[in-house]
């Protein structure tokens, strides 16, 4: 207890440091997917540990203090006191980002369902008339199918080839879920800040891998890069959108990679991610059974 409850915190820390690493040098279907599910295993486990140490107050509860002299029962302290304060505190602060976080991406499929309102149900693309380039994907929810939305300026500064990569990117995040992915890690990232660059990494994966399916489609690597390149220059600067956007997270870096070779999938790294998420769940669930054996004797 002493030692396990602290491990998924180093775990995590650990994960945060070889995500990009594993980002960059493992396709980006199977890094994506890894990641993500490591960050979340984590990110539970965290909480978890904070619970558990929050929990250890137990013990000073005035009714268990009475009932364990009556029995003449010396009570276990696993952690300080302070550091089971601290974790109920953090609990809050977890349960606090954890709300705010999933409001935000209420709000934010609200906000993209609001745009599709009026669309014909078997409508997939939808374009709107608006002087904006823009190009991203509504995901899939309960009564709405899932859309493309490209503006008119962005079809219209394209090539017919070029519209192929675009709408073929995006069919791609709808196809294998990426919004899913991404509000996973989202959530993972609110509730253990230390897996904020796991966040940052897998939402540039999901890009690099509509990337991937896209250039499949048209069949032309320089294809993609050249369709991507003439989105970027159009939209110019500006912030990630909400949605799955073709121009969003690192186009620079998107190019070159679509100017090599796909990346291999690098079984020893993805079988790291995978162990460290295991781990920090071991740890957990470890740190529960030396909780539950000190307080037997308070709680039989």
């Amino acid at each position: 207890m002493r030692v396990d409850v602290y491990t998924p915190f180093l775990l995590s820390l650990l994960l945060a440091g070889i995500g990009p690493l594993i980002g960059g040098r493992v396709a980006p279907a199977l890094a994506a997917r890894v990641l993500a599910g490591a960050a979340v295993v984590s990110a539970v486990a965290t909480t978890w540990s904070l619970l558990l140490l929050a929990v250890t107050l137990l013990d000073a509860a005035p009714p268990v203090v009475a009932d364990a002299r009556e029995d003449g029962l010396r009570l276990p302290e696993p952690v300080p006191e302070v550091v089971a304060f601290a974790a109920w505190a953090l609990l809050l602060v977890v349960a606090h980002r954890l709300c705010r976080a999933a409001r935000a991406e209420y709000l934010t499929r609200r906000a993209l369902r609001l745009l599709c309102e009026g669309q014909p149900s078997d409508t997939e693309l939808i374009v709107a008339d608006s002087s904006a380039p823009m190009a991203f994907a509504i995901p899939k929810s309960a009564g709405s199918p899932g859309r493309i939305l490209v503006t008119s300026t962005m079809l219209g500064a394209l090539s017919t080839e070029e519209r192929r990569v675009l709408l073929a990117h995006e069919r791609a995040h709808l196809t294998h879920r990426h919004a899913r992915l991404c509000t996973a890690v989202t959530l993972a990232g609110a509730a253990n800040p230390l897996l904020g660059p796991v966040r940052e990494t897998v939402a540039f994966l999901v890009e690099r891998w509509a990337d991937e399916r896209a250039a499949a489609v048209v069949g032309d690597r320089a294809s993609a890069a050249r369709a991507l390149a003439r989105a970027a220059l159009t939209v110019g600067c500006r912030e990630p959108s909400d949605g799955l956007g073709f121009t969003d997270r690192a186009v620079t870096r998107r190019i070159a990679a679509l100017q090599t070779d796909p990346l291999p999938r690098l079984w020893p790294l993805v079988a790291t991610v995978l162990s460290l998420g295991a781990l920090t769940a071991f740890g957990a669930a470890d740190a529960t059974g030396d909780l539950l054996r000190l307080l037997e004797p308070v709680l039989t």
